[in-house]
């Protein structure tokens, strides 16, 4: 046992998390093969995901910011890490402090507003408030994170997550600007649909135990009631000095495990985008089968952020005449973005759960594009 679990030398021990109950073993120092927590490790592990990502994203923002000469692909790695990152940092940004106004929020308030997790209600609920939420893809994550362990059960998460990156309210207008208010109202209702879909599909395995429940959930306390818990969250969120500092601290404290897959994303697009010629993704995109699998093929491989989909859909459906192409461009990258999926498996620590999203969704949107291809 390690030095920070031996009893200090007073003769009564005070509790500590390194001091187990007597009734059982297991302790956060470790034992029987568990990991130990944070309190008895001497320092955090140095993250290297992150902070390599995060040192190649600031290497190609200023290799473009300050024309840094070289090849090629370091010109277009550069100029793909600039782009990427002034598309996506105001919903990093938002996706932060929403992490951490969530974050001083009552569990009691957001399992309410949500309603109960494994009800058809709940769902919709979820459905709902991503549709709202005006936020970018890489933005929705932390916040679909942090719903998690706030209690959202497993359902309302995917339901949450499949419905919002592109049907932000500012996204909605650019959509229907691109390819008309017929279309974009069509996606959005489609998207909806298979968001609930998702949500009560994965509801349905949680509750037959194919895939695992919210460690994390938690039933109303007797007698809630909304005007007290909205008040508790409103004092707590007075934007104060203290509070803005707590909410600030927060959320880069519940970002940080997001922030990692996002920054190796970003440069994982970049790179893609530096080495694999653009001829390959600007042909054989029509209203065929082959067409479908090569857009389900490219939306999978390269990352895009919601501001960046609507474009290529728009594309897909004005110039390829796909419009089942545009529709799996925008929600199969949804379902498969590799980001998105990493994310879900450190939040739910659960392959199972995680793997559920493009294994449920993705069957449902090739189904739908087909229809409307033909």
């Amino acid at each position: 046992m390690s030095s920070c679990c031996k009893p200090p030398p007073e003769p009564e021990p005070r509790p500590s998390c390194c001091a187990p109950a007597p009734e059982t073993k297991p302790s956060c120092c470790g034992s029987g093969g568990e990991e130990p927590s944070s309190c008895c490790t001497p320092g955090r592990k140095f993250d290297g995901l992150l902070w390599g990502s995060l040192a190649l994203v600031a290497a190609g923002l200023a290799g473009h910011f300050l024309m840094v000469p070289g090849p090629v692909w370091w010109l277009t790695f550069a100029h793909g890490t600039a782009e990427f990152m002034a598309k996506a940092w105001w919903g990093l940004l938002a996706g932060i402090v929403a992490v951490g106004v969530i974050g001083r929020m009552p569990q009691s308030l957001v399992t309410g507003l949500l309603g109960r997790g494994g009800t058809f209600t709940g769902i919709l609920r979820a459905v709902f408030a991503g549709t709202l939420l005006d936020l970018c893809s890489h933005g929705i994550l932390m916040v679909g994170a942090q719903l998690y362990k706030k209690g959202a059960s497993l359902g309302q998460t995917l339901a949450f997550l499949v419905s919002s990156p592109w049907n932000s309210l500012s996204l909605t207008f650019i959509l229907a600007a691109l390819i008309g208010w017929k279309w974009m109202l069509a996606f959005i209702g489609l998207s909806m649909a298979i968001g609930v879909l998702t949500g009560w599909i994965a509801e349905l395995l949680v509750k037959r135990g194919t895939l695992p429940a919210n460690p994390n959930a938690r039933e109303l306390p007797a007698g809630f009631r909304f005007g007290p818990a909205f008040k508790e969250a409103l004092h707590d969120l007075k934007p104060t000095a203290a509070n803005l500092k707590a909410i600030a601290l927060g959320g880069l404290k519940d970002s940080r495990m997001i922030l990692r897959w996002i920054f190796f994303g970003v440069v994982l697009a970049a790179a893609i985008r530096a080495f694999v010629p653009e001829a390959l993704f600007s042909q054989y995109f029509g209203p065929t089968l082959l067409g479908l699998t090569l857009t389900l093929v490219v939306t999978t491989v390269i990352e895009v952020c919601s501001e960046g989909s609507s474009p290529i859909a728009a594309d897909l459906l004005n110039r390829a005449g796909a419009p089942g192409n545009a529709f799996t461009f925008l929600m199969a990258g949804v379902a498969t973005d590799y980001t998105e999926i990493l994310v879900l498996r450190e939040t739910t620590r659960s392959w199972k759960a995680t793997l559920a999203l493009p294994l449920i969704t993705v069957p449902q949107v090739l189904i739908i594009a087909w229809l409307l291809n033909r």
